[in-house]
């Protein structure tokens, strides 16, 4: 019996961690095809159902996306069906459908403790804040609070939010290069204070679903960290598990 060293990896577990650092060095964009599995073969020198293998776990870890005749291309956030992985409020129909975003406010601060820890980042760090609502058919379902580290997101302002035609998410990706990629969340009950409840148009003390996420970039680097409220009245959030 062959007593394989602590850290041996598997040959297509290798294959994927060279492709994942193509896709982390933006050699392969966002929404672009990859290269054809004989290319990717004779490129790592190794065997096509190596190269299948690890192009397989990419697209269960939803950062490949196999297009049935068309050939295999890096996920997208501006991908319609990428949407709804992190957002999963649903009306009570049942019907999944998208919420409108309306950004509220947008301005730079020094990072908390919270901040600090939630984005793995240095106390008094530089950080934007958005403040934004989520509605549907018009009517406010969610408020959102979001922080990202400023290092990266320096750019970021009220009028580009007002601006963008997409999720939050296609923004990110496309102005600043950043594509979420997982995320962790913490889910209670809370009441709603006299601020969010009238921004949410329920009554004060109302009960609301309180959404804590952080997400992740490559290299499990944390880049956002949200705080959400959200009214379930006549919604509910959908989780999926397998």
């Amino acid at each position: 019996m062959v007593n394989l060293p602590p850290t041996f990896s598997p040959l297509y577990r290798q294959i994927k961690s060279l492709m994942i650092q193509a896709l982390e060095s933006g050699e392969w964009r966002p929404g672009q095809a990859i290269p054809s599995e004989q290319e990717l073969a004779v490129r790592f020198q190794v065997s096509q159902g190596t190269v299948r293998k690890a192009i397989d776990e990419l697209a269960a870890d939803n950062l490949l996306v196999r297009r049935q005749g068309k050939g295999t291309f890096v996920a997208s956030h501006a991908d319609p069906r990428a949407l709804f992985r992190f957002l999963r409020l649903t009306p009570l129909s049942g019907e999944i459908v998208a919420l409108k975003s309306e950004p509220l406010d947008c301005w730079r601060a020094k990072a908390g403790q919270e901040a600090a820890r939630n984005l793995s980042i240095e106390l008094s760090a530089p950080i934007i804040i958005i403040r934004r609502v989520l509605k549907h058919e018009s009517k406010p379902i969610v408020v959102d609070e979001i922080y990202l580290p400023g290092e990266i997101f320096g750019g970021l302002n009220i009028e580009m939010l007002r601006d963008w035609q997409g999720s939050i998410y296609g923004l990110f990706e496309s102005r600043f290069g950043v594509r979420m990629l997982h995320a962790r969340e913490k889910l209670r009950a809370v009441s709603a204070d006299r601020s969010v409840a009238e921004t949410l148009g329920v009554a004060e003390g109302a009960p609301l679903l309180s959404v804590e996420r952080v997400a992740y970039t490559y290299g499990d680097k944390p880049v956002e960290w949200r705080r959400g409220l959200y009214s379930t009245a006549e919604h509910y959030y959908l989780n999926e598990l397998s």
